[in-house]
């Protein structure tokens, strides 16, 4: 019996185990996560999309935006410009810290967290005297729905420029990669909630 037990002992000694687990030299783990992320947040997008264009396209026989509503398209141009500057500033943000430019870095940071602050003021502002509200009619909540959904991504990048500003203003970030995660990670996000917020005001607004 226990010549058995010995025996069993050394099998279970010379069981081969798993390989450790390797990151990918090609992408870090932070990035991939926010690419996934931002794989189902299209994903989310997309429902709504196709929940606007059944209204439109099928629901609809009249005119669209349908009797009485009218959509600020000046306000909303003026907004896409802002956001639109807020990635190139993002951008100059990411360049200067790869370039030990730290001064330049926080500049970029902080300007773009002032030009996404001012796009979210400016469109609370336009729910204020839009004119209508989310339950006014299937238009009311499909247009609330679709450009909601964005102000509460553009709220939570906002969330994520702020950590990054403080933590630029306390020295974190560096030139090598892996030391400037930080600010390279958020303007992934940021460069995605303006492209999301070009196809919204594309289709809401213009089309």
């Amino acid at each position: 019996m226990e010549s058995a037990s010995v025996a069993v002992g050394h099998a279970e000694e010379h069981q081969p185990h798993p390989p450790e687990a390797n990151q990918s030299s090609r992408i870090d783990r932070q990035t991939l996560g926010i690419l996934l992320f931002i794989v189902s947040e299209v994903m989310l997008f997309g429902a709504f999309f196709a929940s606007y264009f059944f209204l439109r396209v099928v629901a609809n026989n009249g005119p669209w935006p349908p009797h009485p509503f009218e959509l600020p398209v000046g306000v909303a141009g003026m907004n896409t410009a802002i956001l639109i500057s807020s990635s190139f500033t993002m951008h100059w943000s990411l360049v200067s810290i790869q370039k030990n430019n730290r001064r330049a870095m926080k500049m970029g940071l902080a300007t773009t967290f002032l030009l996404g602050l001012t796009f979210l003021f400016i469109q609370i502002n336009e729910y204020v005297h839009i004119g209508f509200s989310a339950r006014d009619d299937a238009f009311g909540s499909i247009f609330y729905g679709l450009t909601g959904l964005h102000g509460a991504h553009v709220t939570v990048g906002l969330i994520l420029l702020g950590i990054a500003n403080v933590r630029a203003w306390r020295g974190h970030y560096g030139p090598e990669a892996k030391d400037h995660l930080g600010v390279e990670i958020p303007g992934i996000y940021w460069h995605f909630v303006d492209v999301m917020w070009i196809i919204v005001f594309t289709t809401v607004y213009v089309l």
